[in-house]
């Protein structure tokens, strides 16, 4: 593929009409063909990409050593464990509807985000002093929030800065960058342990000083997308140019009034309930990693590299699949993706003690992020209007947030019950029978022509 950059869409030229998504409702056809031969990417996309990438190798880098921290560092139970991985899921859905109506209604996504991530990068201090259940839980939560304020606005920026044909794509160019950061992460704190064997808060500092740089990247070089500014200044100036001649430049158009009913009606609903049945049975990494740990009893410095093989795959799918999701439909990518899940589950289960199983289960996981991160953010767009974007997101991903909270701290009460292996077995059961279930309440959109229905 390739990619050329630009702030905003550009004229139609040979490689096909660049469209503004705030021109487009959902629902309606675009006017012109979708681009051919040269993919064109918007440079905010690549951007925001590159602050993703840097704030993500900050939190993976502390991800990947957590659940050997809590559970061996600070000697808490996978009970606790299971708690705080459900914080680490969840507790950002107190922020993102807030965050995404915020920025909606603010017009400034950009500034709204740039709190999250600021947010996020002070809460990187707490790591270095929290020792404890209650401090880790405090500092786990502070991230967590700046997350979920951060995670709509910037969705909303790459959708006011794509094409609407294009969606899909430009979300899987951001998450290939931002997997790129994931993957360096894990592989950042494997060296600093392979160096230092105890070196836990030489990884703190470490994560601490690329969440400052992409603050301040952010701040300084992604541009103020404004929306709602922007799509009445195209507006006023088309107007102007048809009537200058006869008539005065009209008075700027009064800022809508919010329509909840996009959010939680129509197909939104449909939405909300599929990434909320198929969010409870998503149960958190870091469970599956101790599942193969235990089964391989390999030694905890290589404890990281899963994250690493999980984010490479992730890598390697981004990309393929937000174009598939863009050609055959982003319902169908989405539910159909939690296959991968169900096969990592499986092979997480089975009792082989065997490196290849062990790296397949890494790359079914990474496709399943590939196919539902970015690609249930691009089919809460296009289901919701250029004005709604931002909470349209954000109840899509809160949704998911609140689920996967319930799912990982049910989990960890599943596996102090039943054991690990038969903890696995019943979430892959009720998996294998959630996914055709979902796809039945979805099947209006399972469909590229599904992919603009509105009501």
């Amino acid at each position: 593929m390739y990619i050329s950059f630009s702030n905003k869409p550009k004229p139609e030229d040979e490689a096909g009409p660049l469209l503004d998504e705030a021109t487009e409702a959902p629902g309606q056809p675009t006017s012109s063909r979708p681009a051919r031969g040269v993919r064109t990417v918007s440079s905010t996309v690549v951007t925001f990409g590159i602050v993703s990438m840097l704030t993500d190798i900050s939190s993976e880098s502390v991800t990947a050593i957590l659940p050997l921290y809590i559970t061996g560092v600070l000697g808490l139970s996978t009970v606790a464990f299971g708690f705080i991985d459900g914080i680490y899921q969840g507790v950002s859905a107190i922020t993102r509807i807030a965050a995404g109506y915020t920025s909606d209604r603010l017009d400034q996504p950009k500034w709204v985000a740039f709190v999250g991530y600021a947010l996020a990068a002070v809460a990187r201090l707490g790591l270095l002093f929290a020792s404890g259940f209650a401090a880790i839980t405090a500092v786990i939560s502070a991230d967590r929030i700046g997350k979920g304020i951060r995670t709509a606005p910037r969705d909303a920026v790459i959708t006011a800065a794509s094409r609407p044909d294009n969606l899909g794509t430009s979300f899987g160019v951001h998450r290939t960058l931002d997997n790129v950061g994931a993957a360096i992460g894990p592989l950042l704190a494997f060296v600093i342990l392979l160096l230092i064997p105890d070196g836990y808060s030489t990884i703190f500092v470490a994560s601490l000083g690329f969440a400052v740089v992409g603050v301040a990247i952010l701040g300084l070089f992604v541009p103020n997308v404004r929306p709602r500014r922007d799509r009445q200044a195209e507006t006023s100036t088309a107007s102007t140019e048809v009537d200058s001649q006869s008539a005065p430049a009209p008075a700027p158009a009064p800022r809508p009034r919010f329509d909840w009913k996009i959010v939680t009606a129509g197909p939104m609903r449909r939405v909300l309930a599929a990434a909320g049945i198929l969010g409870l049975l998503t149960i958190g990494d870091g469970f599956i990693y101790l599942v193969l740990q235990s089964r391989s009893d390999f030694a905890a410095l290589w404890f990281p590299l899963m994250y690493v093989g999980t984010n490479v795959a992730f890598l390697a799918f981004a990309i393929p699949l937000g174009k598939l999701a863009d050609r055959v439909g982003r319902a169908r990518v989405f539910v159909f993706g939690h296959f991968a899940l169900l096969a990592a589950y499986v092979i997480a289960a089975l009792p082989i003690a065997d490196i290849a199983a062990t790296l397949l289960c890494l790359v079914f996981l990474g496709a399943f992020y590939a196919s539902t991160d970015g690609v249930l953010a691009a089919l809460a767009a296009q289901l919701t209007t250029p004005d709604t974007h931002g909470t349209g997101i954000a109840a899509a991903q809160t949704v998911v947030a609140v689920t996967r909270f319930l799912s990982a701290a049910g989990f960890g009460l599943l596996w102090y019950g039943v054991g690990s292996e038969n903890a696995m077995w019943i979430v892959s059961g009720l998996l294998a029978v959630a996914i055709p279930l979902v796809a039945l309440l979805l099947r209006p959109y399972l469909s590229a022509r599904g992919q603009g229905a509105s009501s």
